[in-house]
């Protein structure tokens, strides 16, 4: 079963990259963030009350709270440094290093979580997720892109934090609902996402967003909701270094619907490089 989650993980996440590009056309990247939280954090909540896990939110440990918190303030930062990078780069070349996550986290969960079984085909294909990153990254600029690299060290940011996120969300929801914990950690990344939008002083601009750039962020906001929901049930009943490269296939999604969307289309390195992204996770996948 936590293999079928990580699958539909992959999927709503690859959805809410093409959404959250359509929401952010025009609207500045931290309100769109914030927005779309604000979406999560009530699509978590109406799925603990469906579940009926809202009850137990006093039986949390101290600890699990902690890492809960942490967890959540590392998706706070990535969010921002993605959508950042997002609003000035292309799809194309920006989820390719935010997926790049999926490396330190594999080795991290290794390491630090101790899942070391099967310990030679987790690195194999963790060597064939790094080079096939590194060939999506090295794609051919293009028009939109060419000269402005300013997207780039917020996509490598972004990718730091995403890595931490899975590991302190693992140790976080130990013992605890994995939809409570999502609610949780959401509400720490909306705090932390309204802030940076009162500290910037861009609160004016919410009244000026397009309506139909709300709707598609409120739309990336639902899918990510979904998203986290099958993402963090996967890792709580699942293989840490495994989940997390199922969910990086959300890659797929993406570019398939950036070439119909956007018209952004992959060089032949690209092409190579997704490949041997994909070939590296069901690798991982079939000895799970």
């Amino acid at each position: 079963m936590w293999l079928i989650m990580a699958v539909f993980s992959a999927f709503f996440a690859g959805l809410t990259a093409i959404l959250a590009k359509c929401g952010i056309k025009k609207t500045d990247s931290d309100v769109a963030t914030a927005l779309r939280t604000m979406v999560v954090l009530l699509f978590s909540w109406i799925m603990v009350f469906v579940v009926g896990s809202a009850g137990t939110i006093t039986q949390i440990s101290g600890e699990s709270l902690v890492f809960l918190i942490l967890s959540g303030l590392s998706t706070g930062a990535s969010w921002i440094c993605y959508f950042k990078a997002l609003s000035a780069g292309d799809v194309n070349k920006v989820v390719p290093i935010d997926k790049s996550s999926t490396i330190l986290s594999v080795l991290m969960a290794l390491f630090l979580l101790g899942e070391t079984e099967h310990l030679a085909v987790k690195l194999g294909g963790t060597v064939l997720l790094a080079l096939g990153v590194f060939l999506m990254i090295e794609q051919k600029k293009t028009e939109s892109t060419k000269g402005n690299g300013i997207w780039m060290p917020y996509a490598i940011a972004s990718a730091v934090f995403a890595a931490l996120t899975a590991i302190l969300a693992k140790i976080g929801i130990s013992g605890v609902e994995s939809n409570l914990g999502t609610a949780i950690r959401t509400g720490v990344v909306l705090v932390m996402a309204w802030l940076i939008v009162l500290s910037k002083g861009k609160l004016g601009q919410v009244r000026e967003i397009d309506r139909r750039e709300l709707l598609y962020i409120s739309l990336s906001g639902l899918a990510t909701g979904v998203s986290w929901l099958c993402y963090y049930y996967a890792i709580q009943n699942g293989v840490v270094s495994v989940v997390i490269p199922i969910d990086k296939l959300s890659i797929l999604v993406t570019v398939v619907f950036s070439y119909v969307v956007f018209k952004e289309k992959l060089s032949r390195k690209a092409v190579v490089g997704l490949t041997l992204m994909v070939l590296g996770t069901l690798l991982m996948a079939m000895w799970a």
